[in-house]
């Protein structure tokens, strides 16, 4: 079954150009005009969301918290495609938990390349947890654990000190790979090689972003993330 996707942008004659070029892939392609006309459709449905930034009324920001807020749609992945590129727009963007971000004007092929990387990633995880779900309890991974941090692998959890840390799944995968290969600096091109694998279209932004959530989230164990200058990150048992 092909991935369902929908285009929310207030552009009209864009939102056709992109339905065009993405149904001709092979997608499901469905468009909204506003975020507000978004939210009334079964957003549980589609596959990944490209939304503008700037529209009338309520922004592709806030749109995208909404997604974020629900358990329906919490995982579901945000392309944002806008004419905003300032590197605070970008930023902000990564920080609600946006997958990816392009700027208009865009080159199609580009557009779709990253539809695909997305979507790609999105699939392995999707396929990844029906796995789990279906696995005999003999198949289960064991906990990846440091003093009071705890990863569960099957259920895609974490715990610091017996509390649930709320991550995006960029920021689990992240210090899940951390975790596992502790004590040595891995540079931003290994990282994502590890993490999102060679086919995806991810920038270093991506990783430092990614990174700087992760610590705030771990409180007193942001320490144990550090960061060489000019080499890259790692995680070091370190007191």
């Amino acid at each position: 079954m092909s991935s369902k996707i929908l285009v929310i942008d207030d552009e009209e004659a864009l939102c056709e150009i992109l339905k065009y070029n993405l149904e001709k892939e092979g997608y499901e392609a469905d468009c909204a005009h506003s975020a507000e006309e978004a939210l009334d459709m079964p957003l549980e449905t589609y596959s990944l969301f490209i939304v503008d930034i700037m529209m009338g009324g309520m922004s592709g920001f806030d749109f995208a918290k909404q997604l974020r807020n629900v358990t329906a749609t919490e995982e579901k992945p945000i392309l944002f495609c806008t004419a905003l590129s300032d590197e605070d727009d970008v930023v902000k963007g990564l920080n609600i938990g946006a997958d990816d971000y392009i700027t208009k004007p865009f080159v199609i092929g580009e557009v779709l390349a990253r539809v695909k990387a997305v979507l790609r990633r999105s699939g392995i995880t999707e396929k990844r947890n029906h796995a789990i779900e279906q696995a005999k309890p003999s198949d289960y991974e064991s906990d990846e654990v440091f003093k009071d941090l705890r990863i569960d692998r099957n259920d895609k959890e974490c715990y610091l000190e017996g509390k649930p840390v709320t991550l995006t799944r960029t920021e689990f995968d992240i210090l899940l790979f951390f975790l596992t290969h502790r004590n040595r600096i891995y540079s931003r091109e290994s990282i994502i090689k590890n993490v999102w694998g060679n086919n995806m279209v991810v920038t270093g932004r991506t990783i430092d972003t990614n990174i700087t959530r992760l610590r705030k989230k771990l409180g007193n164990y942001d320490k144990y993330i550090v960061t060489r200058q000019g080499f890259g990150y790692g995680f070091k048992e370190k007191d």
